[in-house]
């Protein structure tokens, strides 16, 4: 039931919201930069990321009015929900860029994969939670349900196609299972499967335009004038700010457009241009006290639910941000990873802003007892 308990403002998790504030804020100014025209004022997408934010902000407050236990009761209606829009997508969605990942909502372009991230991690919490976990660790065995709920998302993401949000899925499969701790023996066997499918998926699975992505990123001047001329500008661009940064607007590699995507996946490349390494040293340092204040959220949790469930939310996040600052930094291939909360994008921006609710509905409730 939603309801408000009064006992929960004096356990208000105001050091994550701050946190959010500050990257919001950095966020919103980044995204005024990388689209202004010159003009007076903003340009259309920054009202609308603004109009993203103010409901994300409204659906953290919806979040935390209800006991994050009950949403354990919904994991798998939500499960089965976003499996059929994934299906929908596929189905009757019409190819944009060889791809199908967006539903046209009129407000909003849903990228159902964007919530299934959430759900996902909603439904192993569950699975590990209610499971005790083996004095050894985990056999291969146990982990054949969650492993099966992953992997019908992962290879309906997969046909879109969108492999760098299939191998988020796998990722953070991985991450939520060594946390439930595996036996030594497992984790070999998972291990060598997983060389196994990297080398099928090589060979049999990966698309011409995906090999070449990974090609281009071992060597970027075999194709200087696609993903290779994509990873050389945010390379620039992040050199150029130096120490203090070009000053807010007046980065050239984005005004200038010699960078592609300096709003969605390149976007703190303008950042870093901009305010250079003092500006992006103090936002990574705001980035990650948000993930590690969601670490300490997780060991803190009142039961082994909340636990799991705010560690993958923790790296439902942490992931997606290191694949793309790694990927601006020339250090992983071009794979449209967004970076939560400063990437445009509203799928995307919602789903984090639920996932950082859920957390502060966990740190909330630490003290309730069931």
């Amino acid at each position: 039931m939603l309801h408000f308990d009064r006992r929960l403002i004096h356990n208000f998790d105001w050091v994550l919201t701050l946190a959010l504030v500050l990257i919001s804020i950095m966020s919103l100014s980044s995204l005024f930069s990388a689209t202004w025209n010159g003009g007076p004022a903003p340009s259309p997408l920054f009202f609308k990321q603004l109009y993203f934010f103010l409901i994300g902000y409204a659906v953290i407050f919806l979040l935390i009015n209800i006991d994050y236990s009950e949403l354990e009761l919904f994991a798998y209606l939500g499960y089965g929900s976003v499996c059929l829009l994934l299906i929908y997508t596929k189905l009757f969605v019409k190819t944009v860029a060889g791809t199908q990942r967006w539903i046209d909502l009129g407000f909003l372009k849903l990228q159902p994969s964007e919530p299934t991230k959430l759900v996902l991690v909603l439904v192993l919490a569950s699975c590990y939670a209610r499971r005790e976990s083996p004095e050894n660790g985990y056999q291969l065995k146990d982990l054949l349900r969650p492993g099966i709920l992953t992997s019908v998302p992962f290879l309906l993401i997969l046909i879109q196609p969108d492999l760098g949000t299939a191998l988020m899925l796998a990722i953070l499969f991985i991450s939520m299972t060594l946390f439930a701790r595996l036996r030594w023996s497992t984790l070999n066997t998972l291990s060598l499967a997983g060389l196994g499918c990297a080398w099928l998926g090589w060979k049999y699975a990966l698309k011409p335009y995906q090999r070449r992505r990974i090609e281009t990123f071992l060597n970027p001047e075999a194709d200087p004038m696609n993903h290779g001329y994509q990873i050389k500008q945010s390379k620039i661009a992040v050199g150029s700010g130096r120490l203090f940064g070009k000053g807010f607007l007046e980065g050239t590699q984005g005004h200038l457009n010699f960078l592609p995507e300096r709003h969605t996946d390149f976007a703190f490349a303008v950042w870093c241009e901009e305010l250079g390494f003092v500006g992006s040293v103090f936002f990574l340092a705001c980035y990650f006290f948000l993930l590690l204040w969601g670490i300490n959220i997780a060991l803190s949790a009142r039961d082994k639910f909340g636990v799991f469930l705010a560690f993958g939310l923790v790296m439902l996040i942490f992931w997606q941000a290191v694949i793309n600052l790694f990927m601006i930094m020339g250090m992983l291939p071009v794979v449209g990873i967004p970076l939560p909360l400063f990437s445009y994008g509203g799928s995307s921006l919602l789903t984090t802003l639920a996932a950082i609710g859920i957390l502060m509905n966990i740190h909330m409730r630490r003290f309730h007892k069931r």
